[in-house]
């Protein structure tokens, strides 16, 4: 099994991509599709484009994209919808089934705590995923949506064998 994890910006998209073999969980890759700064229009087709380059070379099996956080400021809030929607269409114009996952769950699931900060969530994937080194800020926020997506699925299979 295969999973895409994506955390979406207007700037920076984090992706990340992790193997689930038994019981290992394997980093496959992860980085950041930098869309700059330029035209907004232009941004969200980076953000597609880098999201189906990746679907076309890495293959997932399935795909998990963080929802938008909304803070004060709406106008971001609505940058950061278009971002992510960008995201959801490229992960849907590859064929990959796709989840989402609220920003609080993913840090509950991945530190233990939904109010967590982005270093804590950091160090918690370096060490999940035996990296030696920290990712970046929002390449390790797509590893969390995919390891949360995957402890959830998990759950949930697990949850529905015991009722069947």
């Amino acid at each position: 099994m295969r999973i895409l994890g994506i955390d979406p910006g207007s700037r920076l998209t984090g992706v990340g991509i992790i193997d689930i073999q038994g019981d290992r969980t394997i980093p496959v890759y992860h980085g950041v599709i930098k869309a700059g700064t330029g035209e907004f229009t232009e941004r969200l087709g980076i953000i597609f484009n880098g999201i189906c380059e990746l679907i076309s070379e890495y293959h997932p099996d399935e795909a998990a994209v963080e929802t938008v956080f909304v803070s004060h400021n709406a106008a971001s809030a609505i940058k950061l919808g278009q971002a992510r929607g960008a995201a959801v269409c490229a992960v849907i114009d590859g064929g990959v089934p796709v989840a989402e996952d609220s920003p609080r769950s993913v840090k509950q699931a991945i530190v233990g705590r939904g109010g967590a900060d982005k270093t804590q969530v950091q160090h918690m994937i370096r060490i999940l995923l035996g990296l030696s080194d920290s990712p970046q800020e929002d390449a390790a926020d797509a590893l969390a949506v995919a390891l949360c997506h995957h402890h959830t699925q998990s759950t949930l299979n697990r949850m529905s064998g015991l009722q069947g």
